[in-house]
């Protein structure tokens, strides 16, 4: 489905064809019982009215009262049809961008511009949903041209010819100014995602911004920014207002021309009064079918190009796939007691242990999680029991291993929710988790306690606030294997020392390993990890490598003593 824009757009109406056969159906209906009435108005002038006869005047008159409650009623399930399809297509488009980020989790970002997929999920996505919304009167629109045509065709040939020949021609004149509106909407596109992300980005590091006083050179590059959207919106109103004239002026000629011809006939006698009042009718009500047509191929077009820039977030491959050859049955499942090791490093981490990983750089410990994860690209020679991650399903290694890292993401929601996201625990527990992460004052801060709302990326609480609740969070999750990356960096030392020796009793008889090289952390691990170049150089208790003489003590000692000295807390 993602090998073109119309690969996409079919495999889209594939999954809702259901709903797309009903508005179609509707829609031919609800345009073709239109398209019976001027048929209906010349028959009861010529048989009725000319003719005199009262009984054919009756007969015909409830025939168009019949059409007319049938207009009435194909159109209401028609528009309920068009809605569907326009939401089912807009929000199945959603969906898929949400699964699929979720799947390719730090890939996304990383490949792709934030603002580009917040645009497709925002704006493309609804003009995708706006094709199938215009489908049934577009089928309608084709139908009622035939029926019209043959209608016309037996009533005067040459007028017939007139209609047939000329809605086509005047479709495909408006052609011409489509495609350069197609151009155009897609340069809009591309500089509406720039500006998209810029607001993003700027949105998420305005506290950095404020702290260096950058505010107002983002603010002019914003400004710039959004003067180019304006200028890029300026030429697609230009040439959206060129289509929309066309499809008044172009109809309304087509009318003029039809009209004109049938009045000729109707004086030289090759035409009845009615059949000339039809063919007016006709010239009038072909204007909707044509206005559906033009319409259906500028929708065609804006979908076309959501399509495209939804294939492309799309596109994003994960950094980490199962093999297409495992078999998941068959899948060895590593024992609860597996020893987790990094062949790279030498970190062996073994089973209901609390390790502890200091580095003197922090990316290093921080790469270190991400291989332990089964994150990032680089994840060669890490293996539970024995089994390398790479030949383990993804589910089993995310069902075994939690990272939690050091940036934590806050959603909008609850707090319960936002802590417990699947319902899983009471409110006893979360307590408890919270309790351990020493969260009790952001709790007690709130209005709802548990039930109050937590604001997007959760801004109104401080850096340590935050990471207390991603704490929290992964503590409920109750991996086999909890990995956290600096989890304390952002609270004080009370606060640090007493999640140290909470973690420490509340993950009892579970394998948790923590980078960090604050002292009161490595105080109550079972077994600290001193990693310098990517490699293991040194390893024991906190108070052995504290005292012991040599030159790997000496090192760690300086790491853990700098860490203390330079530790900025909030």
């Amino acid at each position: 489905m993602l090998t073109s824009p119309m690969a996409f757009l079919g495999w889209v109406g594939r999954g809702q064809w259901r709903t797309l056969v009903l508005g179609v159906g509707f829609g031919i209906i609800w345009m073709v019982a239109q398209a019976l009435i001027p048929a209906t108005i010349s028959q009861a002038i010529d048989q009725g009215i000319i003719a005199g006869d009262s009984g054919a005047l009756w007969r015909w008159s409830g025939a168009l009262i019949g059409l007319a409650a049938l207009t009435a009623l194909a159109g209401a399930a028609r528009h309920q049809m068009a809605v569907t399809n326009w939401l089912r297509a807009a929000f199945r488009s959603v969906q898929l961008i949400g699964w699929h980020g979720a799947d390719t989790g730090e890939a996304l970002p990383r490949d792709t511009p934030t603002g580009d997929v917040v645009a497709a999920v925002a704006s493309d996505s609804m003009r995708l949903g706006g094709l199938y919304d215009v489908s049934a009167r577009f089928a309608g629109a084709i139908v009622s041209y035939v029926v019209v045509a043959v209608i016309l065709l037996r009533a005067s040939q040459p007028l017939g010819l007139v209609v047939l020949i000329g809605v086509p021609v005047l479709v495909g004149l408006l052609s011409f100014i489509v495609r350069p509106l197609q151009r155009r909407q897609a340069q809009q596109r591309e500089e509406s995602g720039r500006l998209i992300g810029l607001g993003a980005d700027t949105v998420a590091g305005l506290r950095v911004l404020r702290g260096i006083g950058g505010e107002a050179t983002f603010l002019h590059r914003y400004a710039a920014q959004s003067q180019q959207v304006r200028a890029v919106g300026f030429r697609v109103a230009g040439m959206q207002a060129a289509l929309d004239s066309a499809q008044v002026l172009l109809p309304g000629t087509f009318v003029v021309i039809v009209t004109w011809l049938g009045a000729r006939f109707a004086i030289d006698g090759r035409i009845t009064p009615g059949q000339l009042v039809a063919f007016y009718g006709y010239s009038a009500f072909l204007v909707m079918p044509l206005r559906t047509a033009t319409e259906f191929v500028d929708r065609f077009t804006r979908a076309y190009i959501g399509a495209r820039k939804i294939i492309r977030v799309l596109s994003v491959e994960p950094d980490h796939v199962d093999d297409p050859g495992l078999d998941r049955a068959d899948a060895a499942e590593p024992s609860a007691d597996a020893l987790l090791r990094d062949e790279r490093s030498g970190v062996v981490v073994e089973p209901g242990q609390f390790l502890a990983i200091v580095s003197g750089r922090p990316e290093e410990s921080a790469a270190l999680a991400d291989r332990l994860g089964r994150f990032g690209t680089d994840v060669v020679g890490v293996t539970l029991g024995g089994i390398p991650l790479t030949e383990l399903p993804l589910a089993t290694v995310r069902r075994r291993i939690l990272v939690s890292e050091t940036d934590p993401r806050l959603f909008t929601g609850t707090l319960r929710d936002e802590l417990d996201p699947w319902g899983q625990h009471s409110d006893v527990a979360i307590l408890d988790a919270l309790t351990v992460a020493s969260g009790e004052d952001v709790l007690e801060s709130l209005p709802d306690g548990l039930d109050s709302e937590v604001e997007e990326r959760g801004r109104s609480f401080s850096g340590g606030q935050r990471q207390r609740l991603a704490l929290t969070r992964a503590l409920l999750a109750d991996a086999p294997i909890l990995v956290l990356v600096e989890p304390t960096s952002a609270v004080d030392a009370h606060t640090e020392t007493r999640i140290a020796a909470r973690l420490a009793e509340f993950r009892s008889g579970r394998t948790t390993v923590v980078m960090s090289a604050s002292p009161l952390v490595l105080d109550r691990a079972d077994r600290v990890v001193l990693l310098d170049d990517d490699r293991v150089v040194a390893e024991g208790t906190h108070h052995e490598l504290m005292h012991r003489g040599d030159a790997a003590s000496a090192a760690y000692r300086a790491v853990v003593v700098r860490g203390a000295d330079e530790e900025v807390r909030i």
